[in-house]
């Protein structure tokens, strides 16, 4: 206890990923890891602030964390840092119209973006959305583009569910950044931009988070 004691000392905030830290997806919602519920109520009785980072780009916030209640958890819609929200803001700074490759889930959350003759794509874990006729058009749509923008929410290899490993969006951002020679931007982890803002909004300085 008293290692654990020193290794918090000056921390003020916990960064907390959620998929594969806090559950395992699947059918039915997934499956809570083993101690995890009662390791976020613990943290939450501290004086530590607690603040969820997750690249999950197959569902809403709103979504996320109603799953999150279900399996017991303590958490707000407030209280998660995502990339889908995140590419909002990013696009509306920069007056860019996204062709989206994305899973139906996540759709609601670029409601407020304009998607008209875009000038950009974005693209996430779609799972069963990523057909070829699916990332042809996202092909096409960058290799018509003068100055041609992809954003990837995130470039994990893979991920865990309650059934096995599953793709994720990596594999697919590199499909296309090969196929038209450019370089995604990441938006989520494991960029620093995406941490900072989760830091901002918890309020603490890099140096006094943990993760």
């Amino acid at each position: 206890m008293a290692a654990w004691g020193e290794r918090l000392a000056g921390v003020r905030g916990v960064l907390l990923d959620i998929s594969g830290v806090l559950y395992d997806g699947g059918e039915g919602g997934g499956a809570a890891i083993a101690g995890s519920v009662e390791a976020v109520a613990r943290l939450k009785r501290s004086r530590l602030k607690v603040r969820f980072c997750t690249n999950e780009s197959q569902k809403s916030r709103a979504d996320l964390v109603g799953l999150l209640r279900r399996l017991g958890f303590d958490v707000s819609e407030g209280e998660v840092t995502a990339p889908a929200p995140a590419a909002c803001l990013i696009l509306k700074q920069r007056g860019l119209r996204p062709h989206l490759l994305v899973h139906d889930g996540v759709r609601s959350e670029f409601d407020q973006i304009d998607t008209s003759n875009p000038n950009c794509v974005v693209i996430a874990d779609a799972g069963e959305g990523f057909s070829y006729q699916n990332m042809n058009k996202a092909f096409q749509v960058l290799m018509e583009l003068e100055n041609p923008v992809l954003f990837s929410l995130g470039k994990g290899r893979y991920y865990k569910e309650t059934s096995g490993l599953m793709l994720d969006v990596g594999p697919y951002m590199k499909a296309l950044e090969y196929a038209c020679g450019i370089e995604a931007e990441v938006v989520g982890k494991p960029s620093p931009e995406f941490f900072k803002s989760a830091l901002q909004e918890m309020g603490v300085e890099a140096h006094e988070a943990q993760r």
